[in-house]
């Protein structure tokens, strides 16, 4: 493998570059979703060579996620490294957020339990609470690292001032965001920090949802339940633009011998201070060719052009979202 492991920010807990998100096999938000499926992109991902597996407390209505984590890779345990997120419960069908201290403990032995683990690797927060200070939602988590019931602690859709906050508190080793080609929010506030800090940056999004895999055609019609229609980067303007962009980088795919999507990833993952990439699959033949990613290197000049193209591309117009 071309890239080594990388550290979980200051700890001994080694990471590919290349994780597998285990939002979409939820089913929540992604079509046709089926638990055979679901369960043989795990095990494709051991088999490619990922060994760090990315999920939460709400993904999926009752855990559904976690659940079949514990199921496929049970018998990898010792060879994986799984982190999951509290602070987010489903509500009628609504995401809720509550960082309170009594709920995270609940989370977390309920995580534990659905895992079928003693310890869980990465714990993050899953996002800030408005209604409970950071203080003491990081105060809860320092004190399940103290117990023993995770190994590392990370939070996820923070602001530099909440990282700054939090970390005082109890300390960050990992940081998640969204984070792609055409969404660089981070590399002038967060990501410097987290550099500077040793935090290690667990990225979503790399493909932004599917569109920087280049396999949505420009007639490609949404399906109503299609949650990527709400996004300013899936319509008008902005759509045809990602398009034009798309269309720069299929000739260096072509020259590489690579996948756009493979070509995408490994630029990600050489970026300063991107740890890992995120790559959301629900069926094995995603995940196999995500994980090709890490087998090579773009050279500088490749880089230099698809610089040239985002730059070309210029600034988008999108919003974030918990994920």
């Amino acid at each position: 493998m071309t890239f080594p492991l990388r550290p979980i920010g200051k700890t001994d807990i080694l990471v590919t570059p290349i994780a597998m998100g285990c939002w979409p096999i939820s089913g929540i938000t992604s079509l046709d979703v089926t638990e055979a499926n679901s369960l043989a992109t795990l095990q494709a991902a051991v088999d490619s060579g990922i060994n760090f597996f990315d999920t939460a407390f709400s993904y999926g209505f009752a855990g559904e996620s976690e659940s079949m984590i514990a199921t496929a890779l049970r018998s990898h345990r010792d060879k994986i490294v799984i982190a999951t997120k509290g602070g987010i419960h489903w509500e009628g069908g609504i995401q809720r957020k509550d960082g309170r201290p009594e709920t995270l403990r609940q989370q977390c032995e309920t995580s534990l339990r659905r895992l079928q683990t003693e310890q869980i690797d990465l714990y993050y927060l899953h996002a800030p609470d408005p209604q409970t200070p950071i203080v003491e939602s990081a105060a809860a988590l320092k004190g399940l690292l103290e117990s023993g019931k995770i190994r590392s602690v990370g939070v996820s859709n923070f602001s530099l001032a909440q990282l700054i906050e939090f970390n005082e508190v109890c300390p960050i080793s990992a940081y998640q965001p969204h984070y792609n080609m055409l969404q660089r929010e981070i590399e002038n506030s967060q990501l410097p920090w987290c550099i500077e800090q040793s935090v290690s940056v667990m990225i979503y999004w790399p493909l932004l949802k599917g569109l920087l895999a280049g396999k949505l055609p420009r007639d490609f019609q949404f399906d109503p339940k299609d949650g990527r229609r709400k996004y300013p980067m899936f319509a008008g303007e902005e759509w045809t633009k990602n398009q034009d962009f798309l269309d720069q980088l299929r000739p260096l795919a072509e020259e590489t011998g690579k996948t756009l999507a493979q070509v995408v990833l490994n630029w990600t993952i050489q970026r300063p201070g991107i740890t890992s990439a995120l790559c959301g699959a629900k069926r094995p033949d995603q995940i196999i060719d995500n994980a090709a990613s890490m087998t090579w290197k773009l050279t500088t000049a490749e880089i230099e052009r698809i610089d040239a193209a985002i730059a070309a591309r210029g600034s988008v117009v999108s919003r974030a979202a918990v994920s």
